[in-house]
């Protein structure tokens, strides 16, 4: 394993285990899942240029698009939770009470 795999490889790890362990504000987990979408990408590029390929060049692109709009739903659903329960923690939100 390169250096350079294994750090995007922990990268998203970390991410990974910010996500899963430290739950408590909505917001936390938004960053979590902006911070390994990035490195995906960052990933997903230097494979591309490694490649030399032209038919992979459209990918990191399509992911970053795909990160755009997750971004942009997330912090949609934070503002709305924020607006309804006055606050972004995740322990305050009940699937069965809407």
């Amino acid at each position: 394993m390169t250096p350079v795999h294994f750090a995007f490889s922990s990268t998203f790890m970390l991410g990974l285990a910010g996500l899963a362990f430290h739950r408590y504000h909505l917001l936390s987990a938004l960053l979590c899942l902006e911070g390994m979408m990035l490195s995906l990408f960052v990933a997903l590029s230097l494979w591309t240029l490694q490649l030399d390929s032209t038919s992979f060049s459209a990918s990191p692109m399509l992911l970053l698009a795909f990160s755009a709009c997750e971004a942009s739903a997330g912090l949609a659903l934070l503002v709305a939770t924020a607006r309804t329960h006055g606050t972004d923690r995740l322990q305050s939100l009940n699937l069965l009470q809407c």
